[in-house]
């Protein structure tokens, strides 16, 4: 199992607007939404192991529940809300 830090030095064209000296920085609203917008699907399994299923639903669902505009592309959005709604059901906001 890799940790936070080398999971983002290894990829990092995925945090390309990140400069250098804010990596060890990264907040979890931002990990979490840059894996589901723009990882694939061994990102997102990856994202998983790291930080666990349930603590990546509550993440999402903060940054997207609580708020009318989000930076969520519709269909990441639609299909990670039913995904987490199935799979991490009872985690509330």
């Amino acid at each position: 199992m890799t940790t936070r830090s080398e999971y983002i030095a290894s990829h990092r064209a995925l945090f390309w607007s990140v400069g250098d000296d804010k990596l060890s920085g990264i907040s979890d609203a931002l990990l979490v939404e840059t894996i589901l917008n723009y990882g694939t699907l061994e990102d997102v399994r990856a994202l998983i192991d790291l930080l666990g299923l349930v603590k990546v639903a509550l993440v999402f669902r903060k940054t997207f529940h609580n708020r009318s505009r989000h930076n969520y592309f519709p269909q990441v959005a639609n299909f990670f809300n039913l995904y987490f709604n199935r799979h991490a059901p009872g985690n509330p906001v």
